[in-house]
């Protein structure tokens, strides 16, 4: 017999809770293949079998919170042979699998789970038509994009007829996730012991797209990589923090750190929620290698493979809620961090230049930031800079 228990947990989680099993009592499995997931406030971790054998036993059923070294489930070594026949002859209560049913991946799994996806739906572009993860993106973008027609005409064929009684109003509750839990916490964790105000600009990007259309294409051609807008913020935010260096500060205690390290958190809208990967030491990445990692960030977080480390520390924060349509938000901080910069949808409007009326792509900032250690100036005139940077993306460039 051999136990199968919860890894040493990241610094910082103190449990975890049992996600998902993926496999129950008497399935044989295979060394290092994924056992269950154990989700905690930041990461979801996955527990691979140390041995080939049969699963004897679960002690920890989904749902259970567990801590570092407590026991999941039992296995037996060796035992595979004699749990076949179990396997190849399916009780009486239980169907047999399907020789058409897809084979997924624990990953894949876990992401068709998550949005509530058929597997059969997907096509497969894998070996033997195995589903990958980028056949079910593929797929919710298709969805997605599905003309609105489409999406009306088959609402319409699953609604109930006008003679058949729809069922009494109801409720659902489901427990609130770890991830969630923990966002909750933080947020309410920033209002009450931050003194939070958020100020305003806007910002005209007729230069930074006129740039990107004339080079995107050899851009992606050269660094594999699209040249998107994330970049230009971040550049623009880190010159700004150098200038003042309080916006990248924290408070502890009775004590102000200024951190002389740049690590950018980016929000990340994933299936189990926010999170925000972080991109370390920016101040000395190229717009190809910020591009490339926010790509691989956005990736890891609609597949839940996100590692704890992808997720700790941060100095500052970029969230673009444009990318949902708003228009103008106040974003929140996230602790211990002092600032927080806000994007927001871009919007051809009619604006003054030179005198005369253009219109214009433009875009309303907000920078959120902790009063008690930023004053009103520092926080005006960091947005000024970023705004000035964009508006003259050269400047990105020479660092002037």
């Amino acid at each position: 017999m051999t136990d199968v228990r919860v890894p040493t947990l990241p610094e910082s989680v103190t449990d975890a809770t049992v996600l998902t099993w993926h496999k129950k009592p008497g399935d044989p499995v295979s060394r290092d293949e994924n056992l269950l997931d154990l989700e905690t406030d930041k990461v979801v971790l996955e527990v691979p079998s140390p041995i080939d054998g049969v699963l004897t036993e679960i002690k920890a059923e989904e749902g259970a919170v567990v801590t570092s070294d407590d026991i999941l489930a039992i296995l037996t070594e060796g035992a595979v042979a004699a749990a076949a026949p179990a396997a190849n002859e399916p009780a009486a209560d239980t169907p047999a699998e399907s020789d058409d049913d897809p084979i997924l991946t624990p990953a894949v799994r876990r992401l068709v789970k998550e949005m509530k996806i058929d597997p059969s739906h997907v096509t497969g572009t894998g070996k033997e038509g195995r589903i990958l993860k980028s056949d079910v993106m593929r797929y919710l973008d298709e969805q997605k994009n599905q003309p609105a027609e489409a999406k009306e005409a088959k609402a319409a064929a699953s609604a109930a007829p006008d003679d058949i009684a729809l069922g009494p109003r109801d409720e659902k509750r489901v427990p609130m996730s770890r991830l969630r839990a923990r966002v909750a916490e933080r947020l309410l964790e920033a209002q009450a012991n931050a003194a939070i105000l958020t100020t305003f600009n806007e910002v005209d990007l007729q230069n930074v797209i006129e740039l990107r259309k004339k080079y995107k294409d050899q851009f992606e051609k050269q660094h594999d990589t699209r040249l998107g807008f994330m970049s230009f913020f971040v550049k623009a935010a880190v010159e700004a923090l150098k200038k003042f260096p309080a916006v990248n500060a924290s408070i502890d205690g009775d004590e102000i750190v200024y951190h002389n390290y740049f690590d950018i958190g980016i929000a990340v809208g994933s299936p189990r929620g926010l999170v925000v990967p972080i991109l370390r030491d920016a101040d000395q990445m190229s717009f190809a290698e910020i591009e490339a990692r926010i790509r691989e960030y956005g990736e890891k977080a609609r597949d839940g493979s996100l590692s704890y480390d992808d997720l700790v520390g941060g100095t500052f924060t970029i969230s673009n809620g444009g990318v949902y349509g708003s228009m103008l938000s106040t974003p929140i901080l996230n602790p211990p961090q002092s600032a927080i910069l806000g994007m927001h949808n871009i919007v051809e409007r009619p604006v003054v230049v030179n005198g005369e009326i253009v219109i214009r792509p433009m875009m309303y900032l907000a920078l959120s930031y902790d009063h008690r250690i930023i004053d009103g100036r520092e926080s005006v005139q960091t947005l000024v800079t970023i705004k000035e940077l964009l508006e003259d993306p050269a400047r990105l460039m020479l660092q002037v």
